[in-house]
C-alpha cells in the first residue's frame, strides 16, 4: 500500500510494508544507514510509522523487497531461484529461494554493489551504478567534445548522464558503445561471483539502468559465460526487470501480506 499521509489509512488496512534504501535491522526495526540521504542512521522507523498508522510494520532493504516482487510477479515468476540487481543510484542485490526471501546475519546480504572486481577496491556500484556511468560520460564528453555524447549531454547543470546511454547507442556512438561495452564486462564479472556461489535459475536486471533494454540483457549474458566455471555454462536465464518503477511498492506490499498470513497462520495453529 501507497498513502502520502500515513494518518489517513483506513481502518482495512491490517499491514504496512516498507524497502528502505540501505542497510536496515529488521529485528529491532531500524534503520543502519542511509547511503544516498545522510540523517537516517539509527532511526526506528518501525516504531515511528506504527505510531502514524496504528498498524503493524514489516521492515525490509528496498532490493530485497524488489526481487521479492519480480519473482513472485515480474520476469522471475516460475523460477524457483532468483538474483535480482538494480542498477540505479547505487546497485543493490536481492535473492529469492523457492518463493521466501534469502536473509544472511544482520544487517544485511547479497549487497553485490559492495563486491570488489580487483584489489584496487573498485566494486561493482563504482564502475557500474548510474552514478559511476555519469560520471564516465562526463569524462568522455569532456575527451570527445564531438561525440554524439556530447551532443546529447544536458546544458543545466547537475542533468543526468547515464540516462543518453541508450540514445547515443542507437545512433552508433563509438564512444558510447565503448562505454557500455565496459558497463556490460564489469556487471558480467559481478553477477559472475552470484552465479558461482548460488547458481540461481534466473538473473533478474532493473534499475535505471536496465532502461537500456535488451541490448544490455544480450551484452551481459553473452559475456557472462566465459567467467563461469565450466560445468555452470552458459549460465541462467537473464531477464529485464518488468515491474519497471512500481517495484518496490509491489514489492513491500508483498512484504506486508505475508506478514499478515503468517501472524493468521500462527493464530489458527
Amino acid at each position: 500500500m501507497h498513502c502520502s499521509n500515513p494518518r489517513r489509512v483506513t481502518r482495512q488496512t491490517h499491514r504496512c510494508g516498507i524497502g528502505f534504501g540501505g542497510p536496515i535491522n529488521r529485528q529491532i526495526g531500524s534503520v543502519m544507514a542511509s547511503h544516498q540521504i545522510p540523517g537516517w542512521a539509527n532511526f526506528p522507523i518501525v516504531t515511528w510509522l506504527q505510531t502514524q498508522l496504528n498498524v503493524p510494520v514489516a521492515l525490509e532493504n528496498d532490493a530485497n523487497v524488489a526481487a521479492l516482487a519480480e519473482a513472485h510477479l515480474g520476469s522471475g515468476r516460475g523460477h524457483s531461484s532468483v538474483f535480482y540487481v538494480t542498477l540505479g543510484s547505487g546497485v543493490g542485490g536481492g535473492m529469492v529461494l523457492n518463493g521466501q526471501l534469502y536473509q544472511g546475519e544482520l544487517p544485511g546480504e547479497c549487497e553485490i554493489g559492495h563486491l570488489q572486481l580487483d584489489r584496487k577496491g573498485n566494486t561493482v556500484e563504482s564502475l557500474c551504478s548510474g552514478w559511476a556511468i555519469d560520471q564516465t560520460i562526463k569524462e568522455a564528453i569532456r575527451i570527445y567534445p564531438t561525440s554524439v555524447l556530447a551532443h546529447l549531454a544536458p546544458r543545466e547543470p547537475g542533468g543526468q548522464y547515464a540516462r543518453l546511454l541508450g540514445s547515443a547507442l542507437s545512433q552508433n556512438d563509438s564512444v558510447a558503445y565503448r562505454i557500455f561495452a565496459k558497463l556490460a564486462d564489469d556487471l558480467a564479472f559481478g553477477l559472475s561471483h552470484v552465479v558461482n556461489l548460488f547458481h540461481p535459475s534466473a538473473l533478474v536486471l532493473g534499475g535505471g539502468l536496465s532502461l537500456i533494454g535488451d541490448r544490455l540483457r544480450e551484452a551481459v549474458a553473452q559475456r557472462l559465460t566465459p567467467y563461469l566455471m565450466p560445468e555452470f555454462r552458459p549460465g541462467p536465464l537473464i531477464q529485464l526487470a518488468s515491474l519497471s518503477e512500481e517495484v518496490v511498492l509491489v514489492g513491500a506490499f508483498l512484504l506486508a501480506r505475508n506478514a499478515y498470513l503468517s501472524t493468521l497462520s500462527t493464530i489458527n495453529t
